[in-house]
C-alpha cells in the first residue's frame, strides 16, 4: 500500500514530465494568475485582476474567527448579493502572498464560498468581488491568530 505522501510526489512526477512534453492540459493553466498569486499586497492582487482600487461594501460578507487557535487551518467565508460578479477574493493582509483563494462565479454559481487559509499571523482578511465592469468591492474582518501556521 502506497502511502499519501509517495502517490503526491508520483503525481507530481507524472504532471511535471506532461508539462515538460507539452501534453499537459493547457485549460489547467488558464486560471492560474501568476501575478495575483504573488502579490504581496491588497491593492497589487485586485490590481492583476483588471479591478480598481477596492471599495468597502455592505453587499460583500467575510466570516472567520475572531481568535484563530491554529493559524494553519483557518475557516474563512465569503459571499456577496452583487449581480454581474466575475471573481470572488480570499486575501490575508500579511501573509508573505495576500491571494489565498480566487473563486470565478457566473449567473449559475452563488457567490458563496468557504474554504481554509493559512496564516502566520493577525491580520486583516479580505472577501473582494470584482464585477465584470472592474469594480472591486470589499468587506474585512480582522482575525487575530495564537498560533501562527506558516511554521511558526
Amino acid at each position: 500500500m502506497h502511502s499519501r505522501r509517495e502517490i503526491i510526489k508520483q503525481s507530481a512526477a507524472v504532471a511535471g514530465l506532461l508539462a515538460a512534453t507539452g501534453l499537459f492540459p493547457q485549460h489547467a493553466f488558464a486560471a492560474y494568475n501568476k501575478g495575483a498569486f504573488e502579490a504581496k499586497n491588497v491593492a497589487d492582487a485586485v490590481k492583476a485582476f483588471g479591478a480598481g482600487a477596492p471599495a468597502e461594501s455592505k453587499e460583500v460578507t467575510l466570516t472567520g474567527p475572531d481568535i484563530a487557535e491554529n493559524g494553519a487551518v483557518v475557516p474563512i467565508g465569503a459571499a456577496t448579493t452583487l449581480a454581474g460578479v466575475k471573481h470572488m477574493l480570499i486575501l490575508v493582509e500579511k501573509n508573505p502572498n495576500a491571494l489565498v483563494a480566487k473563486f470565478d462565479v457566473t449567473d449559475a454559481i452563488e457567490a458563496n464560498f468557504l474554504t481554509r487559509a493559512k496564516m502566520g499571523q493577525s491580520s486583516d482578511v479580505y472577501a473582494i468581488a470584482i464585477t465584470a465592469d472592474g469594480k472591486a468591492l470589499f468587506a474585512k474582518k480582522e482575525i487575530k491568530v495564537t498560533l501562527g501556521g506558516c511554521g511558526g
